[in-house]
Order: C-alpha cells, then structure tokens, then sequence
C-alpha cells in the first residue's frame, strides 16, 4: 500500500468533513477503502502531513489530539472547556500578538494554529 495513497484519502476526508478529527477517526474512515490499513500507517502518515505543513495537530479537548489540514488562510480557536463550543477565530485577530512576540523575544514562530481554552458566555450565564 502506497503512503501518498493513505495521504491522498486522509487529504480527501479533511476536505469534506472540513472538521477537526482523531486520527482514530482518520483510520475508521480509511479502514472500508484500504482494507489492508493499520493504525500504525496511518499515525505516520499524519506525522509526515505534520511535518509537511499539510496537517496541524492540536490538543482541542482536554487530551484529544486531532489534526485538521492547514488550508490557505490560518485560523485560530477559543474552546470551551464546560460544553466544548468552539469560536473559530481569523489569523487577523492573533497575527500581531504573534509578531509582536517574534519581535520582542527574537524567536522565529512555527506555531500555526492557536488554541485558547476558557467559558463561553452561555457556561458563564447558567
């Protein structure tokens, strides 16, 4: 089996969930169409998406980790730790915060997706 295969349906899946997903969600979809599958091939292959910029991996939920393929324009998000709402934020919105830090601490970021945890009013209000 071909990893650019399993890379090519995992970049399939991304663009039509357009979601946040385990990689144990990734091999559950993978595993009807390339029966020959195994999770091990499908961590590395996230791995090397990972390292290849194609994929970011973050920590949403409390220990989840889960990828999401890093399109053209970044973005950023505020999870709920309460009911898990997640607020999609614009790389507009933190883009300075990260220049300012490259800038004031002389450190070349390579963080492209950041998550910041918290309540959302609805938590807040109940």
């Amino acid at each position: 089996m071909k990893s650019s295969s399993v890379e090519q349906l995992i970049l399939d899946l991304f663009s039509e969930e357009h979601a946040h997903l385990t990689a144990q969600e990734v091999y559950n979809y993978l595993k009807p169409r390339l029966p020959a599958v195994n999770p091990s091939t499908v961590y590395r292959a996230l791995e090397r998406m990972t390292h290849a910029g194609k994929v970011s991996v973050s920590d949403m939920w409390g220990g989840a980790t889960v990828f999401e393929v890093v399109g053209e324009e970044h973005h950023h998000h505020l999870v709920c730790e309460n009911c898990h709402r997640t607020i999609t934020l614009r790389d507009e919105t933190v883009k300075s915060l990260f220049d300012n830090l490259s800038q004031e601490y002389n450190f070349e970021m390579t963080t492209n997706h950041l998550i910041l945890f918290g309540h959302c009013k609805k938590c807040l209000d109940s």
